[in-house]
Formats: C-alpha cells, structure tokens, sequence
C-alpha cells in the first residue's frame, strides 16, 4: 500500500508510539490526512532561522543562535519581525517506509504568520525522511502581526505518507473527467492550476492588505477582532491591483476546487519567474474539502501573497499556484467540512477565524 495515512492509521501511530506526545491528544487533533502539532511550553529567541544540519541536532544549534528564552506557561507575545524556535509536545520514531511533511495550518498563514517545522539532522525546512526518530521544533516568525500564544497552540500540521503519492498530470486529467476536480477547463501541469480572481461577479472587494502597525492578535481569540483594525480593503474594477514591495495581501482563486475523499492536496508555488511575488502555500487540503458529500459545492483556494523587490501589476485569471493531488493510502473516517468542524468549507475571500464576519 502506497499513499497519504489516513486518520485511523495516525490513531496507530500514537498506539504504536511512534508517535509521541508530552501531553495526550487532545479533541480535534487528528484530522483527516493529517496531525495538528502542538506548542510546547518555551519558545527560543534567536538571531537568526536556521536548519539543524547532518549530524547536529537543533539543541546543540540553539546554543549557537539563542537570545533569551520565554516561558510561555500564562501566554507571551511573539513579536512581528522577530524569529522564534518552539520545542513541540509532539516527536516521531517513524517506520522505515513512512515519510513526513508539514506545512503551517490555514489560519496560520492567513496570518503572516510563518511558521515551519525543524528537525534533528534536517536540511530542509517541513519535510521529514522516513526513519526519522527525534524531536519536533516550530520556526516561528510573526510578519504582519504580532501573535499572544499559549503551550498546546496549533500553528502547523504534519502528513504522513507511504511511498510514492503523487498524481501524475495524465491521472490528475483522469481524475478531473471522473469527479470533476475544478471549476472550468483545468490547466495541469505539475498539478493543477489556479489563478487569481480580480474580478467578482457581486462586488468591488477582491482582497485584503495588511495594516503596517496594529495590535496584538491573541491566538485563541475566535472571531474577536474587527477586521478594519489590521486589515484595508482592497478593491479593484479593471480586473488588475498593483502589489506593493514588502506588503501581504489575502486574495482569492478564481477556480472552485474540489478533493474527492480517497484524495488530499497541497498548495505549491508555480513558477518562480511567474512575477515580483510569492504565492504563500500555507495548506494542506484535506479530503473532502469543496466534496458535495462533505457539504461543499467547490471552494475557492485563499491565497496569501507578498510582493517582493518591485510593484507588481496582478491581472484578473494569472495562473499563481497550483495544488498537488496525492491519493490517500485509504478512505479517512472523517471528511473536512461533514464530521469535523471546518471553518473553511464552501469558502471564498476569507480572512481567518480571528476576524468577525460581515
């Protein structure tokens, strides 16, 4: 068997220890394709990000690159523009044949908030060879905001896979006449396409831009904070915004995707010549995400962009990313937006759950 562990292989994994944890699981943990990851109780404030490297382990690194330490037991702020290393509740003794990935979870990254996992010996940022026996670490590095956390925060989220996952463009081409994975004719290559929607059918507002100087965004605060205290409306009637150097924005896909339940998905650059801009791809997608049976109709990928060196001009229908099918090694008990609950099903411009709607 090949694929994306499913839920009830995660629920053996944690059986099985090879999966460990400071603190038992808690409700909601495990989701789909994947296991949210927990913040432990110290964060490290460091010079500078960094990787482990072969044969070093990230303790003996932050020897080399820590500034103080900040317990983190009654809350503390992590502060914009500063780097952060977090040990996590979480360590893995991975089987020989399972491999790992992580990637910031959606209201992460709808907050700037860049978040990535380290690991003993790692060369890379959020991937984990199979094999891998040791410790978890969250890079943290707040960029629009600055973030109030607690120890057993989700920020980032960890999938496992067996094998070679990946579709290929003539499967992915398969999969789309059977299911119908995107809204319009599909543009695969290495994935599936999307682009961005500067162009609404109902309104003006194609997205958002981060206010340079706001206050601070206590994580556990659901639906707390007036949207227009650190966010301005962007607004658009040519079907073009010119993006500004050093500025965050959250847009939109024009395209409605769609994850059928033996599927799961990643958000991945496209083209790294495709302009002055990164796409950020804080996401994992879990099955059912935009599936009919899961209660959506296709949903609309968000898409957090920060303009680099020089203004951009993004037009209405740029391809800016893709996402990457991958099957799943089985069926998951739970689909994103039917049995769990998703904040993010049948979505379309969204900033995250810490905003009031409307």
């Amino acid at each position: 068997m090949t694929g994306v562990l499913p839920d009830s292989s995660i629920s053996a994994m944690l059986d099985a220890g090879q999966i460990a944890c400071d603190q038992p699981p808690v409700e909601g943990q495990i989701q789909p394709a994947s296991l949210d990851l927990r913040l432990g109780t110290t964060a490290y404030r460091v010079r500078a990000s960094f990787l482990a490297r072969e044969g070093r382990t990230v303790a003996e690194r932050l020897a080399d690159f820590e500034m103080h330490r900040i317990d983190l037991t009654n809350g503390a702020v992590l502060e914009k523009g500063c780097v952060y290393v977090v040990p996590l509740m979480e360590r893995l003794a991975l089987p020989g044949d399972v491999n790992a990935v992580a990637n910031a979870k959606s209201s992460t990254g709808r907050l700037d908030l860049l978040t990535r996992t380290i690991t003993d010996g790692g060369s890379e940022f959020d991937r984990i060879p199979t094999g891998y026996v040791g410790p978890l670490y969250a890079e943290i590095c707040p960029r629009s905001f600055s973030v109030l956390v607690r120890p057993g925060m989700r920020l980032n989220q960890i999938r496992f896979r067996r094998g070679h996952a990946q579709l290929s463009d003539a499967e992915l081409q398969a999969l789309h006449k059977q299911v119908g994975l995107v809204s319009g004719t599909p543009v695969i290559s290495e994935g599936l396409g999307f682009s961005v929607d500067l162009r609404p059918e109902s309104s003006t507002l194609v997205g958002y831009r981060a206010k340079p100087h706001t206050g601070v965004i206590d994580l556990d605060n659901i639906g707390g904070y007036d949207a227009a205290d650190y966010w301005e409306e962007i607004h658009a009637t040519d079907g073009q915004i010119i993006l500004d150097p050093g500025a965050f924005y959250i847009l939109v896909s024009r395209e409605a995707v769609t994850i059928p339940p033996d599927h799961a998905a990643e958000m991945a650059p496209y083209l790294a010549v495709v302009g002055e801009f990164r796409v950020h791809y804080a996401g994992f997608f879990d099955p059912g995400f935009g599936w009919a049976g899961a209660g959506g109709s296709g949903s609309r990928g968000v898409l957090e962009v920060r303009c680099h060196e020089a203004p951009f001009v993004l037009e209405d229908g740029q391809v800016v990313g893709r996402l990457v099918y991958e099957r799943m090694e089985a069926e998951p008990a739970t689909l994103y937006g039917r049995e769990i609950a998703s904040n993010y099903q049948g979505q379309g411009l969204k900033l995250s759950k810490h905003f009031r709607s409307g």
